[in-house]
């Protein structure tokens, strides 16, 4: 049964919290008042995201023989965005508000009035007619009749390169991080010697002007993506797209640990596809807003290709020694937006526990490969020598795993402290410490405590991270 919307927004409220308190995610430019739809990844936040890029790294290039790594510009020539089609085709639907000045984007404002695919093959005409007849209110005024025409908006940010403004050429802001793997195939085949069907992986940071940025990090202008083309022979590229969907559905699952219940591929119907895709299918992760997007897999067909060999003037072909004949590939891209990863994961592994005498537990359940902190240690007192014992204890599991020392009040509440961070164990060093050399290690999810001897302590958590 579907949440209450009030409930649904209290969540998110829940989750924005404690990424906040706990040094997650920070508002961008907060000592200025702060810069709408900005933000800042704090000491925690940052370890998790790098975590998820390792561990997408690890499974989509380090543990396969098929695909190799990329970083290519932000920064490219503008020719590139012509070739690619953004130039012209990478447009939104746009309306204003003549009251209030609200921007709107039609189709999302369509799709949160009457469900998805609402605006799924209408005209701007259609657009604009289809929003009177309704009657709907500006959301943020509550006026009715008074917006604007549909009219396209391109999402590409435009700067300058070039050290005057008169011999300055306009250029964009990469929108997506694939035409950088499209334009340097040529050069990734030619070095490696890689024999169809092969993959080019690359993570990087990707700029849209979106018009309704929202939902705290899930749609912002500033994103981070982890992207792979995959290059196939035509006539395979059918078989490797459910290759793909498949793949990234069980790393999603089996190496992340988000819940199969919170997951779920939705293919997209025909007249739903871009021009050059032939079969598209989204990942979609189920937010406390709802389903959204959180992992794309198109099947590209030859299109990119293409464009960049008409474009550039460029021979791009693959030369397949073994058939004796020359091809343009077809791809298979599966891309997946980090910030929006890092979303689904905190919403995956936030929960409110009731314990005894209606005390509240908040906890995050990340996965151990996931969480920030892999271990805390406290020394019960400050004193005696637990501190210096306990700072051994840290130093001695430094070189292995992020590791926090924690002496900052009672047991009790660090303990607290560290579950809101996600830290899977935390370690007491106590009187006994010192008579009998053992530990006290507490597991996150179960809250139980067990004395291990320090000399196993290693031993132990590696058997429990790793």
């Amino acid at each position: 049964m579907a949440q209450p919307k009030e409930k649904e927004e209290q969540s998110l409220k829940s989750i924005v919290a404690v990424s906040k308190r706990r040094g997650f995610v920070f508002p961008g430019s907060e000592i200025y008042g702060g810069l709408s739809n900005t933000f800042d990844y704090g000491p925690n936040g940052v370890e998790v995201l790098n975590n998820l890029k390792r561990l997408w790294w690890e499974y989509f290039v380090h543990r396969r023989d098929d695909i190799l790594g990329l970083d290519s510009s932000i920064l490219l020539h503008p020719r590139v965005w012509e070739a690619s089609g953004h130039v012209s085709n990478f447009n939104d639907p746009l309306m204003d508000c003549k009251k209030c000045k609200t921007r709107l984007r039609v189709d999302k404002f369509l799709e949160d009035k009457e469900g998805d695919g609402a605006a799924t093959g209408k005209s701007l005409e259609e657009l604009t007619n289809h929003i009177k007849e309704k009657g709907y209110a500006c959301p943020s005024c509550g006026s009715v009749g008074t917006f604007t025409e549909a009219r396209q908006f391109n999402l590409m940010f435009k700067t300058a390169h070039g050290a005057s403004e008169e011999g300055a050429m306009d250029i964009y802001l990469r929108p997506e991080t694939a035409q950088g793997i499209f334009i340097n195939f040529k050069n990734v085949n030619q070095i490696s010697r890689k024999k169809i069907p092969f993959g080019i992986a690359q993570i990087g940071k990707s700029f849209r002007n979106e018009i309704m940025a929202r939902q705290f990090i899930f749609r912002t202008r500033e994103f981070e993506q982890m992207e792979m083309e995959f290059f196939c022979e035509p006539g395979t590229q059918k078989e490797w797209f459910k290759y793909w969907v498949d793949y990234c559905m069980n790393w999603l699952t089996n190496v992340v640990g988000l819940k199969a219940e919170n997951l779920r591929v939705r293919e997209h119907a025909k007249e739903e596809l871009s021009f050059y895709s032939d079969s598209t299918s989204d990942i979609e992760y189920k937010y406390p807003f709802g389903w959204g997007e959180l992992w794309g897999v198109a099947s590209r067909t030859d299109y990119d290709l293409t464009q960049h060999e008409s474009f550039s003037s460029e021979d791009l072909k693959y030369h397949d020694l073994e058939a004796k004949k020359k091809y343009l590939p077809y791809v298979v891209e599966p891309a997946l937006g980090l910030n929006r990863l890092f979303l689904a994961v905190m919403c995956d592994a936030y929960e409110e526990q009731t314990l005894e005498k209606e005390d509240i537990r908040t906890v995050l359940h990340f996965g151990k490969r996931v969480a920030p902190m892999k271990v805390a240690i406290f020394p019960l007192m400050k004193k005696d020598g637990l501190d210096a014992k306990a700072k051994e204890i840290y130093q001695d599991l430094l070189p292995h795993w992020y590791v926090d020392y924690d002496e900052s009040g009672a047991i009790g509440k660090r303990y607290r402290r560290h579950d809101e961070i996600g830290t899977p164990f935390c370690v007491t060093v106590d009187y006994d410490t010192l008579q009998d050399g053992t530990v006290t290690i507490r597991e996150r999810d179960s809250m139980k405590q067990e004395r291990i001897a320090i000399t196993s302590l290693k031993s132990y958590l590696f058997e429990r991270i790793l």
